[in-house]
């Protein structure tokens, strides 16, 4: 369920969602059952920022194989998250 929740986030808002989650559970003034919620959260959320890194990654060196920036005619596209768009 926490998953779902932060799929469809772009990266921006996880990667602050994130950094949010982390500051309170450093405080350490949480408790342990909401924790336990924030830490799972976060998991989710720091999969969703890795798979939109990887993707944008994955464009980057698609688009650099030319001077041009244009794919070499007959070089197949990256596999592409479309989720992570």
């Amino acid at each position: 369920m926490v998953a779902v929740k932060a799929a469809g986030l772009p990266f921006e808002k996880a990667l602050e969602r994130l950094e949010a989650i982390v500051g309170k559970l450093e405080s350490g003034e949480v408790p342990l059952a909401e924790a336990v919620k924030l830490y799972e959260e976060g998991i989710a959320l720091r999969a969703r920022c890795q798979a939109l890194l990887t993707d944008a990654e994955k464009r980057i060196r698609f688009l650099s194989q030319s001077a041009e920036g244009v794919p070499r005619e007959g070089d197949p596209p990256p596999d592409w998250n479309e989720d992570a768009r």
